[in-house]
């Protein structure tokens, strides 16, 4: 029997071959990039001290400190800004994000012409490609004091004085939550896209001779068959919520001081922590705090999800 499934499984790796091989870049990448820098963690509760020589000597002959890493985050008067900054920024874009992007995604479905419904696909990804940085300077050209074209034309159409905008905290909250819809809403959109144009259309056949309008198959029918997807895709943007989009929050504001109880995250903040102390070991905690919390955040989120509904469920 043994042998038999020996020679079975290697049957099935010689068919499968070209296909097994095709995994090899992917499962490479996510080795290198996404498991090897976990033995980082270590650093966490290190004191990092640079007098050893060799990274393996620096990591493993520093002393051991503990929890004092985690001090510098949880013991400062900013720590529960920028986590109340992290987490609702963070809420108000999946939820804003998800509800544009299915409604976008059910109206580019609607589009019968190929090469238009192509074209818009098209301009609606456009945003997704472009890199946060030109982002930041596309901003700075709307928001810019002196000849920003919202203080030039804009605003004396409705009669409206200049508005410093980079000064002014209480307005980026708005702007960082239009900035990040219109930037990565094209990539949702294509994902929802692809979900509604897998459904069998005589779902929507049917529908339509029961006298359905287009609101009722919308309900009935389209949002309740891509839920699933819309579950999935809620997860992992559940289990990223303690990160943030660090261009979103650093290149767009321009690191504006004023703007700072508004616009930093824990992010930016670990990061202007790292440049000015240059202190590694509290990075490393900032990044097991982010990665702990946003893993129990999953596994609750896909508890709640599978109480109600176990096959939606991620796992």
């Amino acid at each position: 029997m043994k042998e038999s499934s020996g020679s079975d499984i290697f049957k099935r790796i010689k068919r499968y071959r070209a296909l097994l091989l095709m995994l090899v870049p992917g499962l490479a990448y996510l080795l290198i990039n996404n498991y090897l820098p976990m033995f980082g963690v270590v650093i966490a509760f290190k004191d990092l001290d640079f007098a050893n020589r060799g990274l393996l000597s620096l990591v493993f002959n520093s002393d051991w400190v503990g929890l004092k890493n985690f001090e510098y985050l949880f013991k400062t008067n900013d720590a529960w800004v920028i986590t109340r900054n992290t987490l609702f920024y963070n809420a108000a874009f999946i939820v804003i994000n998800t509800t544009v992007a299915i409604g976008l995604a059910i109206l580019l479905n609607e589009v019968r012409n190929k090469l238009a419904g192509r074209f818009y696909q098209s301009l609606v990804l456009l945003p997704y490609l472009i890199s946060m940085v030109i982002v930041g300077y596309l901003v700075l050209s709307l928001l810019n004091v002196e000849n920003g074209f919202m203080n030039k034309t804009i605003l004396p159409m409705f009669g409206i004085d200049s508005v410093s905008w980079y000064n002014e905290s209480k307005y980026w909250p708005y702007i960082l939550t239009i900035v990040n819809l219109w930037k990565n809403i094209g990539y949702l959109c294509i994902i929802y896209l692809a979900s509604i144009i897998g459904i069998d259309h005589e779902y929507y056949e049917a529908a339509t001779i029961d006298g359905a309008s287009k609101w009722q198959q919308i309900r009935n029918i389209t949002v309740p068959l891509i839920m699933p997807t819309i579950i999935v895709l809620t997860l992992l943007a559940i289990g990223r919520i303690f990160y943030s989009d660090f261009g979103l929050f650093y290149q767009v504001p321009l690191n504006s001081g004023p703007l700072q109880p508004t616009t930093d995250v824990i992010d930016t903040y670990v990061y202007r922590g790292l440049m000015t102390l240059a202190d590694y070991g509290m990075s490393s905690a900032a990044g097991l705090y982010q990665a702990l919390v946003g893993f129990i955040l999953v596994l609750f989120s896909n508890y709640m999800v599978a109480r109600k509904d176990r096959d939606r469920a991620l796992f």
